[in-house]
């Protein structure tokens, strides 16, 4: 798997997504200097699905 990183995407972070296509959405990596962490996990497709 390739990785995509956007240094800065403002407005547009986990919020403002959405999953009308059925796509789940990525995880959120924090990343401090060189140091990172996951602050949202993948989401999964149980999880598109828990509300219907």
């Amino acid at each position: 798997g390739a990785l995509l990183v956007l240094w800065g995407a403002g407005a547009y972070g986990f919020v403002e997504t959405s999953n009308y296509n059925s796509r789940p959405r990525p995880p959120e990596i924090l990343v401090e200097g060189s140091r990172f962490r996951m602050i949202r996990r993948r989401e999964s497709l149980s999880d598109l699905i828990r509300g219907e």
